[in-house]
């Protein structure tokens, strides 16, 4: 389900990086929900969840400081987009995750979906041409 192609590539080599790392928690929670082995996978579940909410603080943070430097204009609602997947990430994690795992992981897949749609593919891909010629690769 979250398979990197190149087309998502913001042509930065640690932004990449950091991207698939996030594809792969994508991935470890769509790998959970297939299973369908009747088993309690809730603290997997909620161990994906905290690492995703940890790892997508570190890298927005690594974005935001990358587009303070470069003076990327429009930064302040990159910031806000950034602001609101976290907090989304927190209200998932609030849930009661335990009776519902297999809706509420469904959903969470949805909802990376989307965001590696509308942010990814074109937030994130607004700067990278402009940060490409400042020679940030």
């Amino acid at each position: 389900m979250f398979k990197w192609r190149e087309n998502f590539s913001c042509n930065i080599k640690e932004v990449d990086k950091q991207h698939k790392y996030l594809f792969q928690l994508g991935e470890n929670l769509h790998n959970i929900i297939k299973t369908k082995d009747g088993l309690d996978h809730y603290d997997e579940i909620m161990a994906i969840f905290k690492e995703l909410e940890e790892y997508t603080i570190y890298h927005f943070d690594y974005e935001e400081r990358l587009m303070e430097k470069y003076n990327v204009s429009d930064i302040e609602a990159h910031k806000e987009e950034h602001n609101l997947f976290v907090e989304r990430i927190k209200e998932i994690q609030s849930q009661d995750v335990d009776l519902r795992q297999d809706k509420v992981v469904m959903d969470t897949l949805m909802f990376i979906a989307d965001w590696i749609e509308k942010h990814i593919l074109k937030s994130d891909h607004k700067y990278k041409d402009f940060l490409n010629e400042k020679g940030v690769y």
